[in-house]
């Protein structure tokens, strides 16, 4: 009855094209550097240390995907996050992550405190 993958509806999976196009590094990165605006293809690309082909792959998936937009001045492309809710997105997936993370070290001090070692003072 649904035409998509694995037999959900399509919604399951537009939703999980736009967060598989944020499952990279170098795509979060260009967000997070987009964060205080509009940037060149050029800037971008020395802050991400990729050459121009690797650059221009992940500004066309965020670009299809919605995530940025971009406009062309002579001959420079400059590119801004389009909607700010994406920046608000991965704050809150950051936040979620720090909150794990605290859970986690929190496992670990209790882990560190227990002693499981050979008695002392026995004979």
């Amino acid at each position: 009855m649904w035409s998509s993958r694995g037999g959900q509806p399509p919604i399951y999976a537009l939703k999980a094209d736009f967060f598989r196009v944020l499952g990279h590094p170098a795509r979060v990165r260009v967000l997070q550097l987009l964060r205080e605006g509009e940037r060149s293809v050029g800037s971008l690309q020395d802050a991400l240390e990729l050459d121009s082909s690797g650059t221009s792959q992940h500004l066309t998936a965020l670009r299809k995907q919605g995530l940025v937009e971009s406009r062309k001045e002579g001959t420079s492309v400059y590119y801004r996050v389009k909607d700010p809710r994406t920046l608000e997105l991965l704050e809150l997936a950051k936040n979620i992550m720090l909150a794990t993370l605290e859970e986690n070290r929190a496992l670990l001090d209790d882990l560190a405190v227990e002693d499981f070692g050979p008695g002392r003072g026995r004979s």
